[in-house]
């Protein structure tokens, strides 16, 4: 359990309690209204619960199975009371939510393994969720880590992408490679993969287009942009990461459902959990897909991208403050 043996500082748990304060709030209420006046866990505290996880869009199935947890510790432990449901509800989510690969490898945040070739993150997502701001905030916390870091505008299909990648790399001070507007997106990843390795850069982030409407099109556009970066790196890329916005609820199980349809997503990114008390639905999403979510974003700075940790994520939520 490497990935939750590295240092949490006090600085970035204060910036996630915060960042979850709105979600909290509602589960937090929901959860107290569930086990009012109850001395025990029974089948109504357990129909509360199940009421208030669902309405905090963690999601049909996903609450099930908690409940069903729930009630095979009950029914294991003989009796559990109200008092000691959250630490109950921490075990047993956090056992639930997927983790990464490199779980055990003991890395420090944004540390990456240096193998002489970059570490090549392909972003996907719709337009909206804050994948450009979300690739600039990566940028900043890879090279804030030691990493010489390479950008590339592969989203070709709006000027506006190209500019906003552009504005990230001038604030973060990293080289940002594009070509202009309708260009090959696939030809954009290739000359950012070329010129990341001839610089010796460790961490290269590809921006890719967002668009839904044609799934086919996009499946075969992501390929192609894929089977291209494997011409200079082989094992790119090693991260394909899906960018979500947390605020969107249920709308953003769709979106995973798409994008996991179209490519080989192996990584997701929640952002705007600080503006909404929709937080549960990181729970659902990363139980269903059985993708590890690897960063959330709980604000606007630069460092409210944080490094996904299952554990705090779920104490913070459920465990009253000390």
């Amino acid at each position: 359990m490497g990935f939750f043996k590295k240092l949490f500082s006090k600085e970035k748990k204060e910036k996630l309690d915060t960042g979850l304060q709105k979600t909290k709030e509602g589960v937090w209420s929901k959860i107290t209204r569930a086990v009012a006046g109850k001395s025990k866990i029974d089948d109504e505290v357990l129909d509360n619960l199940e009421e208030a996880f669902i309405t905090s869009d963690v999601g049909v199935d996903t609450t099930l199975k908690i409940i069903e947890r729930i009630e095979q510790r009950v029914a294991r432990d003989k009796y559990v009371n109200s008092e000691e449901l959250n630490n109950l509800l921490c075990e047993e989510i956090s056992d639930m939510l997927a983790r990464p690969d490199n779980d055990g490898d003991n890395l420090d945040d944004f540390e990456i393994k240096k193998t002489g070739d970059p570490y090549v993150i392909m972003v996907v997502g719709v337009n909206g969720v804050g994948k450009t701001t979300t690739i600039g905030k990566l940028a900043a916390q890879y090279k804030k880590a030691g990493n010489k870091v390479v950008l590339g505008a592969a989203d070709t299909f709006r000027a506006a992408a190209i500019e906003q990648l552009d504005i990230w790399g001038e604030r973060v001070g990293v080289p940002v490679v594009k070509q202009k507007m309708g260009s090959d997106p696939a030809a954009v990843a290739f000359d950012t993969l070329s010129s990341a390795k001839a610089q010796g850069a460790d961490v290269v982030i590809i921006d890719t287009a967002g668009r839904l409407h044609n799934k086919i099109g996009l499946m075969n556009e992501l390929t192609k942009i894929k089977n291209v970066m494997k011409r200079v790196v082989p094992a790119a890329p090693q991260e394909i990461l899906l960018v979500l916005d947390g605020s969107t609820g249920q709308n953003a199980f769709e979106q995973a459902r798409q994008f996991v349809a179209a490519t080989e997503v192996n990584a997701l990114a929640v952002t705007k959990l600080d503006g909404t008390a929709k937080g549960g639905v990181v729970i659902g999403i990363s139980d269903q897909f059985k993708i590890p979510v690897k960063y959330i974003g709980i604000g606007e700075g630069l460092e409210d991208l944080q490094i996904f940790r299952a554990e705090e994520f779920v104490r913070s939520l459920f465990l009253a403050e000390k």
